[in-house]
């Protein structure tokens, strides 16, 4: 793989686009202490190599994650977000085993999720800043992205 600034070259693809997943704790629940977040960092780490997936920043308030990744077209958004979230919740089950009594129904992930693209040359560093700083009291005004 090569990549320069933005761009990323794979193979016979090129690509310069980033993507802003958000993913929610089922319930609602405010389920992502330290143990929790250690599990799906640690879990993340392995995207690049197995999948190709690079994950660049991670962001967590108490019930849900943002992610700020980069992915070739051959995959949907859905595709990654469904793979994230079956690895992700797997690690968090395996090394936080104690957690599975805070959910029924075996699932850690709401089925929902929020996903939207972010041109390298567009506002990517809006989104880092915005990711890097969740879970700030200060910063709850920031949630409010984009005015619909």
């Amino acid at each position: 793989m090569e990549q320069e600034r933005d761009i990323w070259r794979w193979y016979h693809n090129i690509s310069e686009c980033f993507y802003h997943i958000q993913i929610t704790v089922k319930y609602r629940k405010l389920l992502l202490n330290k143990k929790v977040i250690e599990a799906i960092i640690d879990s993340l780490r392995e995207f690049m190599e197995r999948y190709a997936i690079e994950i660049s920043h991670v962001g967590f308030d108490q019930n849900h994650a943002h992610i700020l990744a980069r992915f070739l077209p051959k995959y949907s958004g859905g595709q990654v977000v469904k793979t994230i979230k079956s690895i992700t919740a797997r690690a968090v089950f395996e090394q936080v085993p104690e957690i599975k009594k805070e959910l029924w129904g075996g699932e850690f992930w709401t089925d929902g999720y929020y996903i939207a693209t972010i041109s390298g040359r567009g506002n990517k560093k809006v989104i880092e800043q915005y990711i890097q700083n969740q879970g700030r009291p200060k910063d709850v005004s920031q949630l409010r992205l984009f005015e619909l």
